[in-house]
């Protein structure tokens, strides 16, 4: 998706790792409270949603394919072709089995994507750790088990590491990209930080800008006017507004980035549209890449 495109994806992300309920009464933690947060934004318009899932007890970050299961089984009986991507974060496990945990879920609960962050992050006060072979790895388990990788960019440097597993075979295009600016040991929220990201992907790639904290409206605002998707939800932002006098809602914002859209005469992509441009499966029972992209390996990560 290289200019203008009339169609907008918006990949809807509800929870993330860091919001508690302490930080704000909306953040949805339990699997109940998520599935009834992405119904509010099926019903205003979404083309995919981004799920992290949080221990039922605690509200801490899990990695239990249970808990995933038990979010999109709950999400499909409403909404069965949209895309559910599920985290693969460094944050919190670093254990190869627990990241991978939620990519071993089959048919009703299967994922379509899962995030594939591209290197090692420093946030303002943790690192999510993504070591060369943790990458690989995961690159490879979603290549055979047929589901595509939510490539999650922090700046140009990862995008040079996606196009290195492209030409290596580990990712396969189309391609589906996270761009996300603002963090402060990453690209910042700047015109020509985008446009040399936008510049370097791959052949095959489509994206979306997603801001950190008070970035989110600036980058969700300059992708729409350009052309391109948005990521957009409380795990990046809590706030509605930069004077953080008002706590945001996922709907709030959604509804915001409807607004927009309309103004700049673009019309939400329907999940339908970019199972097809990603050439996933149609949903409504069928999920992950079509049976075409699923690989084999001679046990090295190269094609066997």
């Amino acid at each position: 998706m290289n200019g203008q495109d009339a169609r907008l994806i918006v990949n809807f992300a509800p929870t993330g790792m860091i919001p508690t309920r302490e930080m704000t009464p909306h953040v949805p933690l339990s699997a109940a409270e998520i599935v009834e947060d992405i119904h509010q934004a099926v019903e205003v318009g979404i083309t995919m949603v981004h799920i992290h899932a949080r221990d039922e007890a605690t509200g801490e970050p899990t990695h239990k394919a249970e808990t995933y299961e038990r979010i999109i089984r709950g999400v499909r009986r409403f909404a069965p072709d949209l895309i559910i991507a599920v985290s693969l974060s460094g944050r919190t496990f670093q254990e190869f089995e627990k990241r991978a945990a939620p990519l071993r879920l089959d048919g009703g609960a299967k994922p379509d994507m899962g995030s594939l962050t591209l290197s090692s992050v420093n946030f303002n006060r943790q690192a999510s750790v993504n070591s060369p072979d943790m990458i690989q790895r995961l690159a490879l388990e979603m290549r055979d088990r047929g589901i595509l990788p939510e490539l999650e960019a922090f700046d140009a440097g990862r995008i040079n590491y996606a196009r290195y597993l492209d030409a290596r075979g580990l990712l396969v295009a189309p391609h589906y990209f996270n761009l996300l600016l603002g963090n402060i040991a990453c690209a910042q929220a700047d015109l020509l930080h985008v446009g040399v990201m936008i510049r370097d992907l791959p052949p095959g790639s489509y994206w979306s800008l997603a801001g950190i904290g008070d970035a989110q409206l600036t980058m969700n605002s300059v992708a729409i006017a350009m052309g391109g998707g948005v990521r957009v939800g409380l795990e990046d932002q809590i706030w509605y507004d930069r004077g953080r006098a008002r706590l945001a809602r996922n709907v709030d914002l959604l509804r915001r980035i409807h607004a927009l859209a309309e103004s700049n005469e673009r019309q939400v992509m329907s999940p339908a549209e970019l199972r097809t441009l990603l050439d996933l499966e149609p949903g409504n029972g069928a999920y992950g890449r079509r049976s075409s992209h699923t690989t084999h390996t001679d046990g090295t990560g190269h094609p066997g």
